[in-house]
């Protein structure tokens, strides 16, 4: 059996909370629902997937009255059955990165704070190029080109017609060129920023470098929601080889708090901007 994904363990995870929240056994959603106990054991399990009518029948018993949760858990569902546009790429991305598309495609809002790096949703294609060769160390010109396109493809979300919400700290060190010999490229990438900041569902603060010790300091993350609630939220850790997503409540939480943390040792966003031009400008 194929590795559940992020979504679908977020699921199974979600709909046992909210069972063992109702007072609810396994043998007791079987009395009231036309659901073998064995069927949702599996579900809450992330080893097998539930139809829309199955999810409602679950829904209705642990009494969630949200709209935007119950969404949000079909949206979980749905992905189980259907084929996004990265899996096209599945030769290039590592199935931790396939979850990362597909929590964005859905997800209503995402924080990001980023300590070396401009975000992948607001890099140009130079850019995205340059630092993927970079990473990637043994990837062919091939394989840089599609995992170019995919970044460029990803950032289809803040364009959508209900687009995500993302809000981006950014350390003023991933502001500074490192690439000498690509200045065009560096003025080029600041641009973005200041272009898409306009955008009313982006967001960027930069922190700056005469900030005093902070939370950041222990590395990027990033924490996707998918509604009102934070029931669902997920955060993500990105390393060389690998991706780790946190997916217990308080332990997101935690992250949450700490981007509240990040946000407030930032400079408002019009310092930001100014910053960001003034770095821009500096660059010959």
């Amino acid at each position: 059996m194929a590795e559940p994904t992020v979504r679908t363990r977020r699921l199974g995870s979600e709909l046992r909370r909210l069972r063992e929240a109702s007072g609810l056994k396994l043998d007791d959603v079987a009395d009231r629902v036309d659901l073998p106990a064995s069927k949702v054991s599996r579900v809450e399990k992330a080893a097998l997937g539930i139809k829309p009518a199955d999810l409602d029948k679950l829904l209705d018993l642990y009494e969630v009255d949200d709209a935007e949760k119950r969404d949000a858990l079909h949206s979980f569902a749905r992905h189980g059955r259907t084929r996004g546009w990265w899996q096209t790429y599945r030769d290039v991305i590592s199935p931790a990165y396939a979850d990362l598309i597909s929590l964005e495609a859905d997800a209503a809002d995402m924080r990001s704070y980023e300590s070396t790096l401009i975000p992948g949703l607001l890099q140009t294609s130079a850019y995205a190029r340059a630092t993927i060769r970079a990473i990637n160390m043994t990837s062919t010109d091939g394989e840089v080109d599609a995992l170019v396109e995919v970044r460029m493809a990803r950032q289809s979300v803040l364009t959508r017609p209900e687009p995500l919400q993302l809000w981006a700290v950014i350390h003023e060190a991933a502001l500074r060129p490192r690439v000498k010999s690509a200045p065009q490229m560096m003025k080029e990438q600041l641009q973005k920023l200041l272009d898409i900041a306009r955008l009313p569902h982006v967001a960027i603060q930069v922190l700056p470098l005469e900030a005093p010790p902070h939370v950041g300091m222990s590395g990027s993350f990033t924490v996707v929601g998918f509604s009102e609630t934070s029931d669902l939220d997920v955060a993500l850790l990105e390393h060389l080889t690998s991706a780790l997503y946190v997916e217990d409540a308080a332990e997101v939480s935690r992250y949450g708090t700490a981007f509240e943390h990040l946000r407030a040792a930032s400079l408002p966003f019009d310092e930001s901007a100014d910053l960001i031009d003034r770095v821009k400008d500096s660059i010959k």
